[in-house]
């Protein structure tokens, strides 16, 4: 039998798929997905897809990958969308097609546990702010029980606690086949499954790290890989600038110091003056970072010429080669204990590559790439190519020629033209066979799209409050079930607090802003507190809100978009691509600025409706979208919703949700 008939049977009604998935529904436009797949395999080319939401993009591409009998790499954008892919999404398929399939998680450094540097922490006199004993001997006693190593296993451990650094390694710090643990080296075990594997899932940050030094696996794993698959590849572009460029931040110096203070001390005290040496580089830091004086967290520098815009190039220049002879003469002590332990070997290969950084950072930036500094509690100094295509084509597609290896890109959201050039003119893939599926869903008959006519121009002050309190208003109206996704971080927090004192004596409303508690839980507790009996819930997010979350059902039934989602005309990267298109005699406004909208557009669009049986509301508190003539093509990219023309029209529509929801949320 041929794949295509295999892929055929399994999507057919009373098929595998039936029996692998609750509630499958033959939908022919996951069949013409899976179809398009089949073809790529067999004919061993790049295919782009747009799959809109509710397709089923996930069973498109595994069933025909799974029934090839091939080798396949599958990369994921976040790790949580990597867990459910191999705990869930992997086991339940290759279980109902009934094939002898491995299958192997793959991530990043920062994602397991490092033994050695577990047991070094445990030595450390003084801990960083927001670390205690006891957390460690929680890890400790874990370490003890698990296999794989992975932090997500640890029940109660917040991705943003300070501890991680503490009890993982990364490029710059592992030792290596020296380590005196690395043959119980939880990186190196899952190293070892993925390369016996037949599918291993890994994520578009660890394939880039790999693409850009080839340490961390992968770079052995795609030769012998048939089928490698992108999902999310909307994220593909920006996630692959930031590892082929160079970066330096004063953090990295400061965790360099720190170890480099508490290695000395532990094993080779009284040879070196480790105080002096580390607090050098410690110094020369703090210094490069009061360079920069009070900025508002977020601002990106521009870097033209000499300096970052708005600091005196003597001084940053100073503060650069002081960043520079500091590492050299940290290089220089550490080379005199090298042969006591291979700790302080990564010591200085760690501090020399920091060095060799600020050298190059205090020279002139490298053709066709741009330089910005990124500001907040620390420094970030940042050279980055404009986009990956030629990473790609040299990397990814010629060197694959020979081995016939089929390349599938895969998103809900790549672009807003018939070539989804968004998407594949930054990522090299001009030339790749392109499919958009349509949704299966009833816009229609199960959304709305209201444009408020009367409020400010989005550049008016008075804009972000009236968008609160509109928001507050149509909320209310709704008992909670609400998104609002804001343009800016600036604009979360103004609505949040607004919103806050709005709902302040209203017991039986709740309102979540983003950075409050950790995604995972915002979410759970937006989901809970908008069920039957709950309080109702906004959610006032930026963002990684405005994709990739799914709540479906009565539990958000509103989503209020501040303004049109323009990347900020004076961000370097966007600047340095605007220019590099009017210098080609193109239309920076048209070719970049209003792609990027649409496509951000579309995503925030898209929390809204996930399900056949999901209603709702879209507003977008931006008049531009319904008075100017790029509005029709921003509109073109939304799904087709009906269009409510008043206020009073929205009110009407949330009053009949609201009786929906009462009705249906009854107990039976």
């Amino acid at each position: 039998m041929t794949l295509a008939l295999e892929v055929g049977e399994a999507f057919a009604p009373g098929g595998v798929l039936s029996r692998a998935a609750e509630h499958f529904v033959p939908r022919s436009g996951q069949t013409e997905m899976a179809m398009a797949v089949v073809s790529a395999i067999e004919g061993a080319y790049p295919l782009v897809v747009e799959a809109s939401t509710g397709v089923g993009k996930t069973f498109s591409y595994l069933v025909p990958a799974l029934l090839s009998g091939e080798r396949v790499l599958l990369s994921t954008a976040t790790k949580a969308l990597q867990d459910q892919l191999f705990g869930r999404d992997l086991p339940r398929l290759i279980e109902a097609l009934g094939l002898p399939v491995s299958t192997a998680l793959l991530k990043g450094r920062s994602s397991y546990l490092c033994l050695h540097r577990m047991e070094m922490a445990r030595q450390e006199v003084h801990m960083p702010d927001g670390v205690s004993l006891r957390s460690l001997a929680k890890i400790e006693e874990w370490s003890r029980r698990t296999r794989t190593g992975d932090l997500a296993e640890l029940p109660g451990l917040d991705e943003r606690s300070p501890m991680i650094p503490l009890v993982t390694s990364t490029r710059e710090n592992c030792l290596g086949s020296t380590c005196p643990r690395f043959r119980a080296c939880h990186v190196n075990l899952a190293r070892r499954e993925a390369m016996a594997a037949d599918v291993v899932v890994i994520n578009h940050h660890l394939f880039f790290a790999d693409l850009a030094v080839r340490e961390s696996g992968v770079a052995e794993l795609l030769p012998s890989v048939r089928i490698a698959i992108f999902d999310e590849a909307h994220q593909l572009n920006e996630t692959g600038v930031q590892f082929l460029g160079t970066n330096l931040t004063t953090g990295q110096l400061l965790d360099v110091a720190r170890d480099m203070l508490a290695t000395g001390l532990q094993l080779a005290r009284g040879l070196v003056d480790w105080q002096e040496v580390a607090s050098a580089v410690e110094h020369a830091a703090r210094e490069m970072r009061l360079c920069a004086g009070k900025q508002y967290p977020g601002t990106k520098l521009r870097w033209v010429g000499e300096c970052p815009e708005g600091l005196e190039a003597a001084e940053w220049n100073g503060a650069l080669q002081a960043v520079h002879a500091s590492c050299e003469k940290a290089c220089a002590a550490l080379n005199t204990v090298s042969e006591i332990a291979p700790d302080f070997v990564r010591l200085f290969e760690r501090t020399s590559e920091l060095g060799e950084r600020a050298r190059r950072f205090i020279q002139s930036c490298e053709p066709g790439c741009v330089r910005w500094v990124d500001v907040g509690t620390q420094l970030r100094l940042i050279e980055s190519p404009l986009d990956i295509s030629k990473a790609v084509k040299s990397k990814m597609l010629a060197a694959s020629t020979g081995t016939e290896k089929s390349w599938i890109f895969t998103s809900a959201t790549l672009g807003d033209d018939d070539r989804l050039s968004w998407f594949t003119q930054p990522c090299g893939l001009e030339e790749a066979k392109v499919l958009r599926v349509g949704s299966p869903f009833d816009y229609e008959r199960q959304a709305a799209l209201y444009v408020p006519g009367t409020f400010p121009k989005p550049g008016d002050p008075s804009h972000t409050m009236k968008v609160a309190q509109s928001a507050a208003r149509w909320s209310r109206h709704l008992g909670g079930r609400t998104m609002v996704l804001t343009t800016t971080l600036r604009a979360l927090r103004t609505i949040g607090d607004a919103l806050r004192d709005a709902f302040r004596d209203f017991s039986d409303m709740e309102v979540l802003v983003q950075g409050a508690m950790p995604k995972r839980l915002l979410i759970e507790r937006f989901r809970e507190g908008n069920s039957s009996g709950g309080k109702g819930c906004v959610l006032v997010a930026s963002a990684s809100f405005w994709e990739g979350i799914d709540v479906p059902g009565d539990a958000l039934q509103l989503v209020v978009i501040d303004k049109l989602p323009f990347p900020p005309p004076n961000d370097p990267l966007a600047e340095a691509r605007s220019k590099l298109l009017e210098s080609q005699g193109r239309s920076a406004f048209n070719d970049y600025f209003l792609p990027e909208a649409a496509v951000a557009l579309k995503q925030g669009a898209g929390r809204l409706i996930r399900r056949e049986s999901d209603q709702g509301i879209l507003v977008v508190c931006d008049s531009r979208l319904a008075t100017m003539g790029y509005g029709k093509r921003l509109l073109k990219a939304l799904p087709p919703m009906q269009r409510l023309a008043s206020e009073e029209e929205l009110l009407d529509r949330l009053q009949a949700l609201t009786r929906t929801c009462t009705r249906d949320c009854l107990p039976t």
